[in-house]
């Protein structure tokens, strides 16, 4: 059983306003990577939430999503990947990270990193777009004891370089693994 992470739990500061709620195509930023998700070979979806929690989980509470609440949120990304592999169901085997700000990820992107997983068992599978590595990771819960033992001043960065002979690089060819909305010239340029 894989499994979605989506890291919702972020203040936006960058942007100034809470960017997951942002209009995107019609609906809303967390929306798209939460369907993206949705519409991918998954067997569910954890949304790690924490600042706006209210605001964030009213605009999904309509999806088939398990919430999870990162009390710690303000302590970073990783604190919300503990939250979200704490979350996760005793039978699943690997849950792909996706950040909540990243809405152009599509569902074959996530279904091919699941199926080189279960084509060559390695543990943190990851689509590399020219020669630079991007987002989301399929991480093996082999590794959720280590993760969950990790300080919040980790990252995900420190998992993958602690298990390099691990890490598969799936060549995508998609520059949208490597694009996130952090900033309003980022939201700007995109296609919202």
């Amino acid at each position: 059983m894989i499994w979605a992470v989506v890291l919702a739990a972020g203040r936006s500061r960058r942007m100034g306003t809470q960017k997951l709620l942002l209009p995107f195509g019609g609906i809303t930023i967390v929306e798209s990577v939460v369907g993206a998700a949705l519409e991918a070979s998954l067997q569910g979806v954890v949304v790690v939430l924490g600042a706006d929690e209210e605001r964030v989980r009213a605009k999904l509470a309509p999806s088939a999503v398990t919430f999870a609440v990162n009390e710690d949120w303000e302590r970073g990304m990783f604190s919300s990947v503990r939250a979200g592999f704490e979350a996760l169901p005793e039978k699943a085997t690997a849950a792909v990270v996706m950040l909540g700000d990243q809405p152009f990820v599509k569902p074959e992107t996530i279904d091919e990193l699941v199926a080189r997983h279960r084509e060559t068992r390695r543990g943190i599978v990851l689509p590399a777009h020219d020669g630079q590595r991007g987002h989301p990771v399929l991480i093996d819960t082999k590794f959720k004891g280590e993760i969950l033992a990790l300080g919040p001043e980790a990252t995900l960065r420190d998992v993958v370089r602690a298990h390099a002979d691990e890490v598969l690089e799936v060549e995508i060819d998609d520059p949208d693994v490597l694009r996130d909305i952090d900033t309003p010239e980022d939201y700007g340029s995109g296609t919202v």
